[in-house]
């Protein structure tokens, strides 16, 4: 390590929205079912917002970072495909120019990543886990969650996701007079399984995180 970087914090994450922010930092809360080695809060990593929220994201990240490339090693920019300008394009698409833009401005190509969800972030709310009923306040309720989705046609026959999550979400939350809070996010994302999840952004997403962070190989995601 050059004696310019001993001094660095490990992440700079830039992040669309409080959602988003909650549900990351929930994410990084669990470096044992990561399996990457232990991120302190506020120490070792920053989480800043945008305040053009996704758009601004995409338009203007590595403007947004520039000042951060002497303090900081890593990268990482997340925002939602919809309403950051760019919906007719591919998300890996997306990410590739966001990477360029990154290392083009400064940063070290090893270490930097942008993850672009589709189409937003509530996508990663919906997964088989008991954890999202009980924080979308549907334990104990009839019918069943994903029965009411159904009913409703905000689930697809045989899908796991809505194919519409933000308004299945917000729908199914309404439903059982349940307020809408960000701390949902970060709730569900220090509760639900890391392992098994489909969706493609979130998965790249715990592979960056592991091959920044690595720690004991022979520990798996739980």
């Amino acid at each position: 390590m050059k004696d310019t970087d001993r001094n660095k914090k490990e992440l700079i994450v830039l992040v669309a929205d409080l959602d988003a922010e909650n549900a990351l930092r929930g994410i990084l809360g669990r470096c044992e079912a990561l399996n990457i080695r232990k991120l302190e809060h506020e120490i070792d990593y920053e989480i800043l917002r945008h305040p053009q929220r996704d758009s601004g994201c995409r338009s203007n990240a590595e403007d947004f970072l520039e000042s951060y490339v002497n303090t900081h090693r890593r990268a990482l920019v997340i925002f939602d495909r919809d309403g950051c300008g760019w919906e007719d394009r591919d998300a890996t698409e997306i990410e590739k120019i966001m990477e360029q833009r990154l290392v083009k401005a400064g940063w070290n190509q090893q270490y930097v990543a942008a993850i672009v969800i589709v189409p937003e972030l509530e996508a990663w709310v919906w997964s088989s886990s008991p954890h999202v009923d009980a924080e979308l306040g549907w334990r104990g309720h009839t019918p069943k969650l994903r029965d009411w989705l159904a009913q409703n046609s905000l689930l697809p026959a045989g899908q796991i996701k809505p194919a519409d999550p933000k308004k299945a979400m917000l729908g199914a939350m309404r439903q059982v007079k349940k307020s809408c809070s960000s701390r949902v996010f970060s709730r569900l994302a220090e509760k639900v399984s890391l392992q098994g999840c489909q969706d493609r952004a979130f998965n790249k997403l715990l592979r960056v995180l592991q091959q920044w962070f690595a720690a004991d190989l022979g520990n798996l995601i739980e």
